[in-house]
């Protein structure tokens, strides 16, 4: 069976794991999913992430969640570009998520950044999702 949407998947999983209070999630690897993995990291939404058997076919990605105060440091995760309905915004039309508190994680044509060095650069891209 082919997945049709791995970032909405990869989103759904982080979501359920922090619901459910787990501390590392796992799942098939790409390159786009590691590039998000690496803006989560750098914005201090999860503590690590590892990759497993890169020899191999099918790496495996491993997330370790973060949490604050018992709390999960994500409280909203959503996919906003998919498959059927692709969302591009020009740097300067890049929106604010809740004001500046969360982040946009935006593939670009210089690599997957948040909405912040995507302003920096000024590049603009695919919204791929929101994270609060």
């Amino acid at each position: 069976m082919s997945m049709s949407d791995p970032i909405a998947d990869m989103l759904t999983r982080i979501r359920n794991a922090y619901q459910i209070r787990k501390h590392c999630i796992s799942m098939y690897s790409s390159k786009l999913k590691l590039s998000i993995a690496k803006v989560l990291k750098s914005e201090g939404y999860i503590d690590e992430f590892e990759i497993k058997d890169v020899d191999t076919a099918k790496p495996q990605l491993k997330i370790f969640l973060k949490y604050y105060a018992k709390r999960p440091v994500i409280e909203e995760i959503r996919r906003i570009s998919r498959p059927g309905l692709r969302i591009y915004k020009h740097y300067k039309a890049i929106p604010y998520v809740m004001n500046g508190l969360g982040i946009a994680i935006i593939s670009t044509s210089k690599g997957v950044m948040s909405d912040k060095q995507a302003r920096l650069n000024h590049v603009g891209g695919e919204i791929l999702c929101y994270i609060a």
